[in-house]
Formats: structure tokens, sequence, C-alpha cells
């Protein structure tokens, strides 16, 4: 998911997720300090405040967890594991998609983490961490138009879903030029379209499209080809300046791919979002 926001946040559910304590309580406010030293700054108040869109499963989803509606997901572990090495708690602001970058760049969040990719444009406002995943662009549709929708060119004069400002735009724009996109700023949303037949097809990343197949038996993913790249990878997202932190950052990224914890994280999220979905 990757976008160029311009949209103010409408509403903000927040949710603590206590990443040394492992609680998980609702919070009503959240503001990230525009000073210089952002890493400073975070310790000083002893928290990381994360903005994310719950809403893109392995990554960052709903589910309940004792009992409780709580946001889960492979970033969410990512940053509980970066805020115990901190030693701050981490808070998750949930929003829509294309308001979370305005969020960063107000101070209202110190991070940005959904499936964020780090495109020139945005380098021109915000920093960014190294990549830690690089996903693959693929293609879900009804299983009763799987057989007909099996080629770019077979998606012709069809419509083609995108959540609103992410990555998946560009590929509709760019690769299913004959197509008619259509956005929604959220991916359940997309799917329900897909299965009322109000669109044809739906690009997502692999994993996220992976796990709601898997939860739906009435969508399937696609055997059409869609062209990624590491400008697709997804990367945390930082106020600009933030030096000192995107240094720490960094060397935890680096050290939890080396240790397989990311890769764990995400297999862990799959399995949750399916068992969740299946409930």
């Amino acid at each position: 998911m990757k976008k160029i926001l311009n949209t103010l946040i409408v509403g903000v559910a927040l949710i603590t997720l206590a990443a040394c304590g492992g609680t998980n309580e609702t919070a009503t406010s959240g503001t990230a300090s525009k000073t210089g030293n952002q890493l400073e700054a975070i310790k000083e108040k002893g928290e990381i405040v994360v903005g994310t869109s719950a809403d893109f499963a392995p990554f960052e989803f709903h589910a309940m967890i004792d009992g409780k509606d709580t946001v889960v997901g492979a970033d969410i572990d990512m940053m509980n594991e970066i805020g115990k090495e901190l030693g701050v708690n981490v808070k998750v602001t949930d929003m829509d998609f294309d308001a979370i970058l305005a969020a960063l760049e107000q101070g209202q969040v110190d991070v940005a983490v959904a499936g964020i990719s780090a495109t020139e444009e945005r380098k021109q406002s915000f920093d960014f961490s190294e990549n830690y995943f690089v996903p693959e662009q693929k293609i879900l549709v009804k299983k009763d138009s799987v057989a007909e929708l099996n080629s770019v060119d077979s998606l012709d004069g069809k419509k083609v879903g995108a959540q609103k400002g992410s990555i998946q735009e560009t590929v509709v724009k760019d690769q299913l030029t004959d197509s008619q996109l259509v956005s929604l700023p959220k991916v359940p949303n997309l799917i329900v379209e897909l299965q009322q037949g109000s669109i044809d097809a739906l690009v997502l990343e692999s994993a996220v499209a992976d796990s709601y197949a898997a939860q739906n038996d009435d969508i399937v993913v696609a055997d059409v080809e869609l062209e990624s790249s590491d400008d697709d990878a997804y990367a945390i997202v930082l106020p600009k300046g933030s030096t000192e932190l995107q240094e720490v950052l960094n060397e935890q990224i680096k050290a939890m791919q080396e240790n397989g914890q990311l890769d764990e994280f995400l297999q862990k999220n799959t399995d949750l979002a399916n068992e969740n979905a299946s409930k």
C-alpha cells in the first residue's frame, strides 16, 4: 500500500499496544514531537506513536485478543520489537490509509507503518528506514471468473479495484492500461465490491491477496503476472531529518531480517488472520 496523501484525518481510533508491558488499552491522543532529535523526543515521552491502517492483513488488521478488538499484524509485531529495544511503549493509531502521511507531517504520529513504499515523490517530504519487505503484486477475482480473467489483456475494459492512494493504483494505471480503475479507502470494502460483482478484479500485495483468498471461498488469486520491483518495497516512514531514529530503526530491521523474526511475524499473523476469519 503506498500513497500520495492529501486528506486530513477525519476520525482516528487510537489503540494502545504496550510493547513493554504487553497490555492493550484505548487512548485519546498521541502527539509526536516535531523537535530536532526525534529519537530523544520519543525516549523522553516513553512511547512511540505509530500511524497505520489496520485493514491490510497480515501486516496490520483487527483481531479479537482476550475478548478485545485489537490491532495486530506483522508490522505491529515489528514495531513492538523496536519499542522494546528503545525501552518505550508502542501506541498504534488506526486511520484511513490516505490520511497517514498527513498525520505524520502534522506531528500526530511519530512514524508511519502500513505497507508504504519509499517513492521518490515521498522522499521529498519524508525520511524512510531501510526496506523490510519486498512484495509481489497479485490480482484477486471471483472464483467463477478465474477461467475468463487469466491475462492482462483479459482485463481490458474491466473494472479493477485498488486501495485509494496505494501503489496498487499505480500498478493498475501503468500495467492494466485499458481497464477502469476503481479506488476505495479500505481493502475490506474492495473485497465486498469484488464479491458483489461491482468490480471484476482487485490488485493487492501478494501476502494480503493470499490472506483474503484463504478467508473467502468465492475469490481466488488469478493466474495473471504483474511486474514488481524493489521500488514497491515497504519501509517505515519518518519525519524529515530524523537521522538518529532512522539509524536505530535500520539497525533493528537488519537484526530482525538476519535472525528470521520478520519472516516469523509474517507467518504468525497470516495464520492469525485466517483463523480469525474462520470464526
